[in-house]
């Protein structure tokens, strides 16, 4: 038996060898009961839940794929990026950001803030530790989750780890979506997912092909634009585009200020008047607008609006062309809907993530069970201690509301397991006592 990190952990296949049958060759790997949860994902979602449970003195095991904490900003993102929002809405709870931060932080000091919040309260994720699947054990009423870990001297080693609770912190963007384009592979020039695009450095004096229009193609396109490229980006669909600020105050803070006392259909409207004062007719530049409004859209559908840090002039002033959809590439050219032939040099997928829960959690996922079809607030929680965090599409702000929420669902059950079993322990002692 060992603790550590906050987590009693005991080989069970020493001490209870017949707890599950053979047959199913559990102690094939390592295996590790949690006395707590196993949180999977070591982002600002699981940061912030882990953060909860260490305050309320709940043991639990974090495991992260990558070598690092916050993998996704720290090895998929541009260097131009900052933040979209006030940092006041990007804070994890219970530790606000630096006074001296600017009030959209850059990526890089939003790195150091996460990197300071999980020192401050003591985490410690276990990196490079992959999980292969998660199933819930009917039988024991016990989660299983099973892992292969690349650390260490001897290479690969499997765990398995056995919890009553188990947290699903990947986020939304855990995996690239990359589309399938006729004529890609014969296409002879430079195509990256914009998770791995750095800088527009590389691109100077370059046909670029940009291939969606959300915040990442819309910046993605500016800096490129900033290193002296030309690029062209795909607009397929229709987009809200808005300013990040309005008379100096944040756009998103205005919403949500507004939205205390109106509907959401009147906040729209008003946000869209703004829009169309400060940036003019979108329409008129091949950015059409949705039927709904941006937040009817981003409540219903998931879709964020694009919060323009100064790609839309670009567009106004042509060095930003917006061009249809698709038909096929060709050596160094792509053909587009319209009939138009481009001669490219390079193309950058700003194509966006998904979920890769479905691929590890076993026969059920996170719509089966609840978490996707509640809405926001009650997204958090599904059934059999299956919880998740930062599947509500609210950003980082309601990552940090579903942390607190699960953090304290799973503190006060686990208090209430333990003052059971101490009574049990009790009990039982009193009466070893009395047959004494």
């Amino acid at each position: 038996m060992c603790t550590k990190n906050n987590t009693t952990c005991v080989n069970i296949s020493s001490i209870l060898p017949n707890f599950i049958p053979k047959e199913d060759d559990v102690f094939s790997r390592r295996c590790i009961w949690v006395n707590g949860p196993v949180i999977v994902g070591a982002g600002p979602s699981g940061l912030a839940v882990a953060a909860g449970l260490k305050r309320q003195e709940v043991p639990y095991i974090i495991l992260e794929r990558a070598n690092c904490i916050a993998s996704l900003w720290q090895n998929r993102t541009y260097d131009r990026l900052k933040l979209h929002l006030p940092k006041q809405f990007c804070q994890l709870p219970n530790l606000p950001f630096p006074d001296d931060f600017p009030e959209y932080p850059t990526k890089y000091q939003f790195i150091e803030y996460l990197e300071s919040y999980a020192s401050n309260f003591d985490i410690q994720p276990k990196f490079n530790e992959t999980v292969q699947s998660a199933k819930y054990d009917k039988r024991f009423g016990l989660w299983r989750v099973k892992t292969i870990s690349r650390s260490g001297l001897l290479g690969s080693c499997e765990f398995e780890y056995i919890c009553r609770w188990l947290v699903v912190a990947t986020g939304e963007n855990a995996e690239k979506v990359v589309p399938e384009f006729e004529g890609l592979e014969d296409f002879g020039g430079d195509v990256l997912h914009a998770g791995d695009y750095k800088s527009g450095e590389r691109y100077r004096g370059k046909q670029v092909l940009v291939v969606g229009c959300g915040n990442s193609g819309m910046e993605v396109s500016l800096d490129l634009c900033n290193h002296n490229a030309s690029p062209s980006m795909v607009v397929r669909s229709s987009v809200h585009v808005l300013p990040r600020e309005i008379l100096g105050k944040s756009t998103f803070e205005i919403g949500v200020k507004m939205m205390k006392w109106m509907p959401v259909w009147l906040v729209d409207k008003t946000l869209l008047l703004l829009a169309r004062l400060f940036l003019g007719n979108t329409d008129k530049y091949g950015l059409k607008r949705p039927k709904l409004g941006p937040l009817e859209l981003k409540n219903t559908a998931g879709k964020t609006p694009v919060l323009d840090v100064g790609a839309f002039s670009k567009i106004k002033s042509g060095k930003i062309k917006i061009v249809p959809g698709i038909v096929k590439f060709g050596r160094g050219k792509v053909e587009l809907v319209d009939g138009r032939v481009l001669e490219i040099d390079s193309v950058v997928l700003a194509t966006g993530y998904r979920s890769n829960v479905p691929l590890w959690l076993k026969e059920n996922d996170l719509a089966e069970i609840g978490i996707e079809k509640n809405p926001f607030p009650k997204g958090w929680k599904g059934e059999a201690g299956l919880y998740a965090v930062g599947f509500t599409r609210r950003g980082l702000s309601g990552a940090s509301l579903d942390a607190i929420s699960v953090a304290h669902d799973i503190a006060s059950a686990w208090k209430e397991e333990t003052k059971q079993q101490i009574k049990s322990v009790s009990t039982r002692h009193r009466r070893c006592i009395s047959n004494f």
